[in-house]
Formats: structure tokens, C-alpha cells, sequence
């Protein structure tokens, strides 16, 4: 397993095998793009509609494949509805089995409710005694109406030529940002700068979309049994680092950042790890390295880890808001002042 996956390498790569690849791939790209294309005219003429949901909602997305925190900012924004007397459920389509796991990691109190007819889900969360619902990765389910769309685009992902599935990474072009009512733009070990610049980009496309800036940042070590450290315990470690996310690179770079010696080990998103895997890592585990994992590839490793074998820790993140605090407050406030009569 190496430092970025394959389709992370064909994706991003500049060989001249990377190149053919997405050359290959491109004819199926422009399939794609027609479809999404045509699908989203259908509904913004209302040839299709948008069912109006039993609770205000909320819809986390992005514009590309994985990548840009929608699980954590889901579930910081469920939190910031919470503490401002709501009761907030959690919903997801539930492709892979990590994010219901991330979720009530994250936000124990907050239920988590998983379909994918998001319509039912809200049904249920409604049921049970809910009375807003947070969409976790749905700006491009359109059936469902919502009372507000925050759209999450990346500072850390390699410019691109906004290449459509399946020859890039891209679910819909950034034109589609004038959907939003809001655009965040995340950063892990991107720089403030980057962010702002990638803001601008965001701004051009979309000027009535207010803009925002998040920094994921990387703040806990956790290993069970043991007490909480400060990131900063692994300056001068050794690390062997997995990632089965959508921007394992992203992971790496923020513990060298911290200090880190990092050796990479990189899994597709979603990975769904077995027993063999786990072993095979904790034989490649060197005996100068830790071992040291996302909290959304801690939920399934965890329990396949090997006794025997090193501890296996996994790193928390902290959402911190660095830019247009005031635009997410006034989301917020949105949907907490929504009906679905009003949709």
C-alpha cells in the first residue's frame, strides 16, 4: 500500500500514465457530466421536484468525491444546533459503515438515523422527538428540499481542471456553487493563504454566495487505555500512518506538520478493513514507530487489531472557524427559523 491510491494517482497524477489513464476515462466523463447536467435543469425548471420534508433540514455536500470534511462539519453544525436548543438528528445515506460510527463518536447525544430515501430517514427522525435534521453529504440528492445547502470545497486538493467522474474527482462543476447558501471552504495543512485564495475562486463563481473558512485541524492522540495527549506529544516520532479516507495525503501532511517522521500508508475511501489487514499492518509496523490512524478508520480498525501487536491510536480533529463566523451563525439561525411550509 503506498503513499496515495490508485485512483488518488490517476486522478492527480502528472506521468504520462496517468495522463492516458484519464484519457481512457473521458469519453464516460462527458456521459456523466450530460447526465448531471441535464438532471439539475430538470429541477431547477421544475420538471422534477423536491419533496418537502416533515423537518426543517440542513444539507452538508461538496462538488468532488470525498475529501472535504462533510462528517465532521455535519456533525459541528448538529452540535451548534444543539446548543442553541434545538434537537438535531443526523442523517445519511450510509455508504460505508464508518460515518454512522464517526457520528455517534462525535456527537454521542445526537441521534443518527440511515436510509437512503433521506425523505423516510426525517420521517423517523421526526418520530422520534427530532425537530431539525442534518443532511450528511446531500447537495446532490435534490428529491429532498431543504432550508439550507452549505457546500464544502477543499484548500488542500490539487488544482485540477475540474475533470467530471469518473476521469476526476468532480460529482458537478463549481458552477453549481450558486446552489449554495453557503460555501466553506476546509483546510487540513493547507495554508491560511491557500484557503483565502481558493475562497476568491468561490466568490467569482458564486458572488451572492456568502463564503466561510474552517480549519480542520488535528488537535488529540488518543490510545485506548490511556490518557489523552496533545498532538505535539508526536514531534520527533516515528509514525506509520493509515488513512482509508478521501485525502489520506492531507492526514500525512498535518502530522509532519506536527513534527512526525510519517511512513504512508494509503487506502481507498471507505475502506472496509478486515482482519488480514489489520495484521498485515501491525507486521509492518516497525519497532521505532507508532501507529496512528483517522477516527473514521479507528471504528472499524480498532476492533481487528491484533493483541499481540502495538497499540493502534487514531488523532482527533477540531473544526475551528477562521473566516465568516457571522454567515455560518446566519445559517444556523435559518434553519432554526424554518417550516417546511415555508421550503
Amino acid at each position: 500500500m503506498a503513499e496515495r491510491t490508485l485512483v488518488d494517482s490517476i486522478w492527480w497524477g502528472a506521468g504520462a500514465g496517468a495522463r492516458f489513464a484519464r484519457m481512457l476515462l473521458v469519453p464516460f466523463s462527458t456521459i456523466f457530466a450530460m447526465i448531471v447536467t441535464v438532471r439539475n435543469a430538470l429541477y431547477d425548471r421544475g420538471a422534477l421536484l423536491s419533496r418537502v420534508p416533515r423537518l426543517p433540514a440542513i444539507s452538508v455536500g461538496n462538488l468532488t468525491v470525498g475529501g472535504t470534511g462533510k462528517t465532521p462539519v455535519s456533525s459541528w453544525l448538529a452540535m451548534q444546533l444543539q446548543a442553541r436548543g434545538m434537537r438535531p438528528s443526523i442523517v445519511l445515506r450510509g455508504y460505508g459503515d464508518d460515518e454512522p460510527l464517526v457520528h455517534a463518536r462525535l456527537t454521542p447525544s445526537i441521534p443518527v438515523f440511515v436510509n437512503a430515501n433521506r425523505l423516510e430517514a426525517i420521517e423517523r427522525a421526526a418520530a422520534a422527538g427530532a425537530d431539525v435534521a442534518v443532511l450528511d453529504d446531500a447537495f446532490q440528492h435534490r428529491r429532498v428540499a431543504r432550508a439550507a445547502d452549505v457546500v464544502l470545497v477543499s484548500a488542500d486538493v490539487a488544482d485540477s481542471s475540474e475533470r467530471p467522474l469518473p476521469a476526476g474527482p468532480y460529482r458537478e462543476p463549481s458552477t453549481s456553487l450558486a446552489r449554495a447558501s453557503l460555501v466553506v471552504v476546509t483546510r487540513k495543512s493547507a495554508s491560511t493563504e491557500r484557503a483565502r485564495t481558493v475562497a476568491e475562486r468561490a466568490r467569482a463563481v458564486a458572488p451572492a454566495v456568502p463564503v466561510a473558512i474552517m480549519h480542520l485541524a488535528l488537535d488529540t492522540v488518543h490510545f485506548e487505555g490511556l490518557p489523552t495527549a496533545s498532538l505535539a506529544s508526536i514531534a520527533g516520532r516515528h509514525v506509520l500512518a493509515i488513512a482509508g479516507i478521501g485525502n489520506g495525503a492531507a492526514f500525512g501532511a498535518q502530522l509532519r506538520e506536527a513534527g512526525a517522521t510519517v511512513r504512508m500508508r494509503a487506502y481507498p475511501d471507505h475502506h472496509p478493513f478486515t482482519a488480514a489487514d489489520a495484521r498485515a499492518l501491525a507486521r509492518d509496523l516497525a519497532p521505532i514507530e507508532i501507529a496512528l490512524c483517522t477516527l473514521k478508520d479507528a471504528v472499524k480498525l480498532l476492533p481487528l487489531w491484533p493483541r499481540e501487536a502495538a497499540p493502534l491510536g487514531y488523532v482527533s480533529q477540531a473544526v475551528i472557524v477562521e473566516e465568516g463566523g457571522d454567515a455560518i451563525n446566519a445559517i444556523l439561525d435559518l434553519v432554526i427559523n424554518a417550516s417546511p411550509r415555508q421550503l
